[in-house]
């Protein structure tokens, strides 16, 4: 069983970054809540706990205090940046203490290129950082910032649910290939929103709430199964 520690950042009384109408917080924790209805639809052998799941307020110590004591194999940090309004673009942070060639590097290496593969976004690099996340945690950790939300082309994204879906998938690809994950043997319905994957699911509701999300807005919805 590979135990996976989603981390929305921020929350409650902290909105994290802002701009163009959107809070980080809100965003932050519906890639997360994606990423987790993937891992749980489609994975098996995988136990997914997040420090949040409705916009309430976490310390970081309660974070990191809580995925250490719960044993996780793995802290995915999500989060989304601002700088200027002209920066723009996708990166991810291990812990500045770390080398190149350790444990944590390898995966983030494979979380990057799967991430980059899906997001449609600028590549800013591979970096280090003292987080608290980073440096409390007594697992491997990643911190990935997913697009700037005072950027005007960034924020298009950000704003669009179909790109966030994306996005999760992104994430949840990387985790697949970092700990060789094995889905589930129900088979999947892929969903596919004006020609973007919204999710593939296993259990026939799911994939039913998926497309009513959808029918408002969308021109186009196809349902194949994978």
């Amino acid at each position: 069983m590979v135990k996976i520690y989603l981390d929305p950042g921020h929350g409650g009384s902290d909105s994290g970054a802002t701009g163009n109408g959107m809070q980080e917080k809100n965003l932050t924790l519906d890639i997360s809540l994606r990423i987790r209805d993937i891992l749980e639809n489609n994975y098996q052998d995988v136990d997914v706990r997040m420090s949040r799941t409705t916009d309430t307020t976490r310390s970081l110590s309660a974070r990191t205090d809580d995925a250490n004591n719960w044993g996780a194999d793995y802290f995915l940090s999500i989060h989304v940046n601002a700088f200027n309004g002209s920066a723009q673009g996708y990166e991810d942070y291990i812990h500045s203490s770390l080398s190149d060639s350790s444990q944590t590097a390898q995966l983030r290496d494979i979380m990057h290129e799967e991430i980059m593969k899906v997001n449609n976004l600028s590549n800013r690099g591979k970096k280090k950082a003292n987080f608290h996340v980073l440096r409390e945690t007594i697992m491997s950790a990643i911190l990935t910032e997913n697009g700037f939300i005072d950027n005007a082309d960034d924020a298009e994204k950000l704003s669009d649910s179909n790109w966030r879906q994306t996005v999760a998938q992104g994430h949840v690809n990387g985790l697949e290939r970092a700990f060789d994950l094995q889905r589930s043997n129900n088979s999947l319905h892929r969903v596919i929103v004006d020609g973007v994957q919204e999710g593939a699911y296993g259990e026939e509701q799911n994939v039913l709430n998926a497309v009513q999300r959808h029918l408002g807005s969308a021109d186009r919805i196809v349902v194949e199964r994978v």
